[in-house]
């Protein structure tokens, strides 16, 4: 069942929204918020959230960059009279627009290109990704492909096999995002174990051949949880 919010300041557009929706898709569960304050007070998981622009207190713009702080993968449809705010939008990871007053045939074209998109991102769960944001471009990597990450004053710099990107992110956010099949090593390193070669009593190498600092202290610990990481078929565990 697709998990539906809208959100917008008129009822009428709200009641719009929510008959197109049910024409398209009877399988669907649909909330409606008449507020961005309402909305985020709600603080749960949309698949897909329609959200006005213009809107008294917080609002769209505000409130979808609250809304992406603490979850990336909700497909956001903006909702506006006034064209000047669709660069806006895209700021924000918006999924697409649609321009008041709402046509049924742009509606469906759009409703069903953000459903196909919630699906595969539900089929590609079992590849979590990490999404950063630098100052002109934003990056989706997959967990798979990070070999490390190192902190490098106020930023985290990502090791692909292809690349290094430097973002500003806080490692221990990162490393609750990333899950257990990531490990901290040194307070500037925080490892992919699918990627790990070899590793000594100070020292991790990665399958790259770089090298990366193994604190003293945790050693242990890591030992602990890399044998536990492979025990459990090279795969993150609850």
């Amino acid at each position: 069942m697709t998990e539906i919010a809208i959100c917008d300041d008129e009822e009428i557009i709200i009641e719009r929204i929510a008959d197109l929706i049910k024409k398209q898709d009877t399988d669907c569960h649909i909330e409606c918020f008449q507020a961005g304050k309402e909305l985020l007070a709600a603080n749960r998981h949309f698949d897909l959230i329609f959200l006005d622009i213009q809107m008294d207190g917080v609002n769209g713009i505000e409130t979808a960059r609250a809304i992406r702080e603490r979850d990336r993968k909700a497909v956001i449809i903006f909702v506006t009279a006034v064209k000047e705010y669709v660069f806006d939008a895209f700021d924000v990871g918006a999924f697409h627009y649609l321009l008041k007053p709402i046509v049924e045939q742009k509606f469906a074209e759009v409703f069903e290109n953000a459903v196909r998109e919630i699906r595969e991102r539900q089929i590609q769960k079992e590849t979590p990704a990490l999404f950063l944001k630098t100052k002109n471009k934003s990056y989706t990597f997959d967990q798979s492909e990070i070999i490390f990450i190192e902190s490098r004053n106020r930023k985290a710099a990502v090791h692909t096999a292809k690349n290094t990107v430097e973002a500003y992110a806080v490692m221990k956010e990162l490393q609750k995002e990333l899950g257990n099949s990531f490990y901290r090593c040194h307070r500037g390193y925080l490892v992919n174990m699918a990627h790990i070669a070899e590793y000594s009593s100070d020292t991790i190498e990665m399958d790259n051949g770089e090298k990366v600092y193994l604190a003293k202290e945790k050693y242990p610990e890591f030992v602990r949880e890399y044998m536990r990481y492979l025990r459990n078929g090279g795969t993150a565990y609850e």
